[in-house]
């Protein structure tokens, strides 16, 4: 028989006065931060962290060493030399890039892999963990500055430490639920750190909010890193060629096709001078 709602409702009630101050101590945790400086793209807003940066780097880790194992045991891992060397050069350009967001950023332990696989995917996960996959190289016959659009993206995303924060929503409801849980008699409903890197990377896709983030930052980081910021804009009408009018999974469906490229033109237009001014300098 159903528990009654009365019961339920007493049922939590008393095991709040078990859990509840551990739960406020988790939650008390909470860091309110502002990860990477806004830019000449202007990216300000504040973050709720729960979980802390070291914790996801070590996570993101291992799951970043999962994936790049199994790709190793299917013989897909950097196949081909001369792919991988042009991806790594790409990223070699774009990493120090990354100062005018985080003075720590350019420090990170990077990593550039390419997988072997049709998927138009790229991804970095936290603290500098990237991999491009050649279908996005080949399907989308992609340029240098089209691919370095596309890695500049997939950095801001690290550097904004979209995964984190939703890692940390992630935590903050599976601590809610697990006070719930545990009164109806179903207990815990935790999951490990490495498998929530893994979710957010491959399974969840990001929020309008994270996906125009990482829109600007990359198109600022490519511009800063001598790669035509414009090529952002001709990526992406690629990419929804192919994809049947859709974006690809990684870039997510939000925002819409129109307000996206209309927001990547606009931060193209803003980031130009700082384009000219490496290219100078190459």
């Amino acid at each position: 028989m159903r528990p009654s709602v009365e019961n339920i409702g007493k049922t939590v009630r008393q095991h709040w006065l078990l859990i509840g101050p551990a739960m406020l101590l988790a939650l008390s945790a909470c860091q309110t931060v502002q990860t990477t400086q806004s830019g000449v793209v202007g990216v300000q807003r504040q973050q709720a962290m729960l979980v802390s940066a070291e914790q996801v780097n070590q996570d993101a880790q291992k799951a970043y060493r999962q994936v790049l194992g199994e790709a190793q045991k299917k013989k897909t891992l950097n196949a081909d030399a001369a792919v991988l060397a042009r991806v790594r050069a790409i990223a070699a350009r774009l990493t120090p890039a990354t100062v005018a967001f985080r003075s720590d950023a350019p420090g990170w332990k990077w990593e550039t892999n390419v997988i072997t696989a049709k998927d138009v995917n790229a991804w970095c996960m936290p603290g500098g963990k990237i991999a491009v996959y050649t279908g996005l190289i080949e399907r989308l016959n992609v340029t240098d500055d089209e691919l370095a659009a596309v890695m500049g993206h997939e950095i801001a995303h690290a550097l904004r430490e979209h995964g984190r924060e939703r890692m940390s929503d992630s935590v903050g409801q599976s601590v809610a639920a697990t006070v719930v849980g545990i009164a109806l008699g179903l207990g815990s409903l935790g999951q490990d750190l490495t498998s929530k890197v893994l979710d957010v990377t491959f399974s969840l896709p990001n929020s309008r909010t994270h996906e125009t983030e990482a829109d600007r930052i990359g198109v600022e980081l490519a511009a800063r890193a001598g790669f035509d910021p414009r090529a952002a804009v001709t990526l992406w009408q690629k990419m929804s060629r192919v994809s049947g009018g859709q974006p690809p999974q990684f870039l997510s469906t939000h925002p819409s096709h129109e307000t996206r490229i209309r927001d990547l033109e606009n931060a193209s237009q803003q980031v130009l001078p700082l384009y000219e001014a490496a290219k100078a300098k190459l």
